[in-house]
């Protein structure tokens, strides 16, 4: 099993929108209306968006590869970038999608410490996310690695307010 990370560029948003619509779509269909799910999508996964947030200064897209095929991807945020104002400290996972079929072999794991090292080299002293509070295996996957709650906020689905939570880890050298 070859498990490779690279940086995306802007050449790779036709990849990222694939990846991003087929694991949300994956992810999320069963929870939530057909018509909330397309508004969702094609607001947040269409490629102007998508350039938008390649070409931000403090945010990073990683594309992750098992055996040369592309498995999913990491983003980052940092600074203004962040979704929510967690400082400059703080370090932002604002996505982790692994295809479905890529599941279950350790790749989102590769992703979370790919942000930790990159969260350290930064001089970071904690990594967040959010997750739906509705994503038990999400969670769980969290807060085996070290993640806790530490608030939540609103997230919209089309025109359904959900509820995610803000999951923090605090960073220590060798992690």
């Amino acid at each position: 099993m070859s498990v490779k990370i690279q940086k995306c560029g802007i050449e790779d948003v036709e990849l990222l929108q694939e990846i991003s619509i087929e694991t949300f779509n994956d992810t999320f269909k069963d929870q939530n209306s057909p018509e909330n799910m397309k508004n969702y999508m094609d607001r947040a996964f269409n490629s102007k968006q998508l350039n938008m947030e390649l070409t931000h200064i403090h945010s990073e897209f990683f594309l992750i590869f098992l055996d040369e095929e592309p498995a999913g991807y990491l983003k980052i945020n940092s600074q203004t970038a962040q979704s929510e104002k967690m400082g400059d400290d703080a370090l932002e996972i604002e996505r982790i999608y692994i295809r479905n079929k890529f599941q279950k072999q350790g790749l989102g794991k590769y992703l979370i410490n790919t942000a930790i090292d990159i969260a350290l080299g930064e001089k970071k002293n904690r990594v967040w996310l959010g997750v739906w509070e509705k994503n038990e295996n999400a969670i769980q996957f969290y807060k085996k690695i070290g993640f806790v709650q530490v608030g939540a906020h609103s997230f919209f689905m089309g025109d359904e307010e959900q509820r995610d939570y803000i999951m923090c880890k605090t960073l220590m050298a060798g992690r």
